[in-house]
């Protein structure tokens, strides 16, 4: 198995992870992945994530349940995220930046 040539640089910004994702993608072979495999596998991610904040506010779960750290279930859904992103070629930073300008002039209740 050949070693990863990626590298994230130090104070990445959210740019900097997309291409990061967008990389590994293509270094560990996902890139014929279709949308619909990505997305199934982004909700996944986002379930797993509730269940490891449910096991973290206490509520109760089955015993036979999988373990799951939501630290490491938030990577998950992070990086399927960019994935997605990628995909569609949206730039995530910028919109961030542009939905919180419609958001600040919105009127919340």
């Amino acid at each position: 198995m050949a070693l990863s040539k990626l590298h994230l640089k130090q104070n990445p910004t959210l740019k900097d992870y997309q291409v990061y994702i967008r990389e590994m993608v293509k270094e560990r072979g996902f890139q014929k992945e279709k949308i619909s495999h990505i997305f199934m596998l982004f909700l996944e991610e986002c379930g797993e994530m509730a269940k490891a904040a449910r096991k973290r506010q206490k509520i109760k779960l089955d015993k036979a349940s999988e373990e799951f750290e939501i630290a490491d279930e938030a990577a998950d859904v992070f990086m399927y995220l960019l994935d997605i992103c990628n995909y569609y070629d949206v730039d995530l930073e910028q919109a961030f930046r542009d939905k919180e300008e419609k958001n600040k002039k919105r009127t919340w209740k």
